[in-house]
């Protein structure tokens, strides 16, 4: 079984800043990439920022140059540094990791989100 628990949301002022981190725990072999998504009301969850185990990084347009992804491979860990809050960033934030897991070989494995909120 394999667990990712997130970390570091709430509520903060626009051009504020968030710092979410997302561990990874539990039976598996290897990831292959880290990452976040989002989902606010009314709308589908989207690919936030993704990094391969090769240092690969994918953003969404809207929050490049805003918001920078790292990941500690020996950690399991991945972080998601969130700079110059939107009010359109508002949304639960899921981690999400492709895992190697015996005997099954790749399972996607989601946490169980985080809100937050960007408000005046």
């Amino acid at each position: 079984q394999v667990r990712l628990v997130e970390s570091g949301g709430g509520l903060v002022q626009p051009g504020g800043s968030l710092r979410l981190s997302c561990a990874a725990s539990g039976r598996f072999l290897a990831i292959n990439h880290m990452g976040w998504y989002r989902q606010a009301p009314g709308k589908e969850r989207e690919l936030v920022a993704r990094i391969t185990n090769r240092n690969n990084i994918n953003y969404k347009d809207s929050v490049k140059g805003r918001f920078t992804i790292s990941r500690d491979i020996a950690k399991n860990t991945v972080d998601l540094q969130m700079n110059s809050l939107e009010l359109e960033d508002t949304a639960v934030y899921y981690c999400n990791a492709q895992t190697i897991v015996l005997p099954t070989g790749i399972l996607e494995v989601w946490g169980q989100g985080i809100l937050v909120t960007v408000s005046s």
